[in-house]
């Protein structure tokens, strides 16, 4: 933010109208929120500076200023931002627009109404004022009139091709990290999602899979034996959006039959979102596809969560927001459920009882999938304990038996305690040691991964340690508690 600060003590002398400048102060003030809003979010209390320093300025060690004095002044910050950066859409979905702003604050203020919402202990102030404050950022954006939903094209395609076009779709897409084939701007999508040695070899579960809808609106979860359908039959029928996040069905690459390649995943479930579908890219890393940071769809979700959390969410509401994404998804019956899903709530959210807003926070997590939101919506809903379930994956019929994952006639994956001395070709032989990996029912079951490792929450985790650097420099920074 020091770069930030130091624009904002000199612009003034620049010769250009007062527009030019309020302008050019919003995108500086913009920037500096954004910084702060991050740091906020990691460390919780965090020392505020909104002045260059020098070196020997005493404030340079300073202790920590709370939690709400700093949000209170990022909030100020997005207001002016809001309020002046110039308001032409950018179709390039690169520069900061009046949009972005507005788009970014409705994220902000959803943030930290929902977190001093949910985490009372901290006594950090009233959260209705920052839910009002999203839910008015997102509608102001809804109502602008400049954004909709990308629809356009194959109802199989038009959610991933958010993800995989090098030209931003700028009909939803408000602010994206530019790639290009031809500048040689690249990411490493392919090389982090399918690698075995790259990337963290990421894989959704089986527990997470269940929550996507069947195409008909109704709940997967609602049938018997749920958890214990063969993958091949268990993906069917469902929102367009699986098929548009993992590997299934009939997906190929370059010509060929690509089913779920266990050198990369450990459930199954591996996803597709992000990767080109050309293999050239993966192994290195020159992905051209532009990357999403803020969509059109979040806003709908941020201004829907907001609404819902004040308890002010109405079915107008519901046909402006859920509906619209469930519709654009294939979905047929989007009406507003009454009833709260016991699967949702015994999985996940014990403690919401509201169906409402069970099911935003079911199309949150569908929606945004993979892209960076999932740990700090558990953060901020105090949710932490979470991250203790067991990894599951898709459900195995029989030990030894391979299986045609893709229903082309040639099997895909085994599931076996010891390698078998002749292999079927083009199978992969996924060894159950019933340590790292076991199957629930021992020889048939679901795919357990890594359950022979320690997962405890513990409540000081839900803010970072301060790095120990830094507290070295200055000691009045001091630690947060526990780390």
């Amino acid at each position: 933010m020091e770069n930030e600060n130091y624009f904002l003590e000199h612009f003034g002398q620049a010769k250009i109208p007062t527009e030019a400048k309020k302008h050019y102060e919003g995108i500086a003030r913009f920037f500096r929120a954004f910084i702060y809003f991050e740091k906020i979010k990691r460390f919780g209390d965090v020392p505020w500076y909104n002045k260059t320093l020098n070196i020997g300025d005493p404030e340079l060690y300073k202790p920590r200023d709370k939690r709400t004095l700093v949000m209170d002044s990022v909030l100020a910050d997005l207001n002016f931002a809001c309020e002046n950066i110039r308001n032409t859409k950018d179709n390039s979905c690169s520069q900061i627009t009046q949009w972005v702003a507005l788009a970014f604050k409705s994220k902000v203020c959803l943030f930290e109404g929902t977190f001093r919402k949910y985490h009372p202990e901290l006594n950090l102030g009233t959260y209705t004022k920052w839910l009002q404050e999203a839910a008015n950022a997102a509608a102001a954006v809804r109502t602008s009139g400049k954004y909709t939903l990308n629809t356009s094209g194959d109802t199989k395609l038009n959610y991933r091709n958010l993800f995989i076009s090098e030209t931003p779709l700028n009909n939803e897409i408000i602010l994206v990290y530019v790639c290009n084939k031809s500048l040689r701007v690249f990411n490493d999508a392919n090389w982090f999602y399918t690698s075995a040695t790259y990337g963290n070899r990421i894989s959704l579960t089986k527990t997470f899979a269940n929550t996507y809808l069947n195409i008909d609106g109704s709940r997967f979860t609602d049938q018997d034996e749920y958890n214990n359908i063969p993958f091949q039959q268990e993906v069917k029928n469902r929102d367009l959006r699986l098929q548009q996040t993992i590997r299934m069905g009939d997906y190929t690459r370059e010509g060929q039959p690509a089913p779920p390649d266990f050198t990369y995943s450990y459930t199954g479930y591996q996803p597709l979102k992000f990767t080109l579908d050309s293999k050239g890219t993966d192994g290195v890393a020159e992905n051209y596809n532009s990357i999403p940071i803020i969509r059109y769809a979040e806003v709908l979700l941020n201004e829907a969560k907001a609404k819902a959390e004040l308890q002010t969410f109405t079915a107008a509401d519901w046909n402006l927001t859920i509906k619209l994404l469930r519709q654009r998804a294939g979905i047929t019956n989007t009406a507003m459920p009454t009833t709260a899903d016991p699967y949702l709530m015994q999985q996940y959210f014990s403690d919401i009882t509201d169906p409402v807003l069970l099911e935003i926070r079911r199309e949150r997590s569908i929606e945004l999938v993979l892209e960076g939101f999932r740990f700090y919506d558990l953060m901020r809903w105090n949710a932490g304990t979470l991250l203790e379930k067991s990894y599951i994956g898709l459900y195995v019929p029989k030990i030894d038996d391979p299986i045609d994952l893709n229903e082309d006639g040639k099997p895909d994956v085994a599931f076996v305690k010891k390698t078998p001395a002749t292999k079927v070709p083009g199978v992969y032989y996924f060894l159950i040691d019933d340590d790292q990996s076991k199957l629930s029912e021992g020889t048939k079951g679901n795919l357990i991964w890594l359950d022979n490792i320690s997962r405890k929450w513990e409540a000081y985790k839900y803010v970072y340690p301060i790095p120990y650097n830094e507290i070295v420099l200055n000691p009045a920074l001091e630690q947060n508690a526990h780390w």
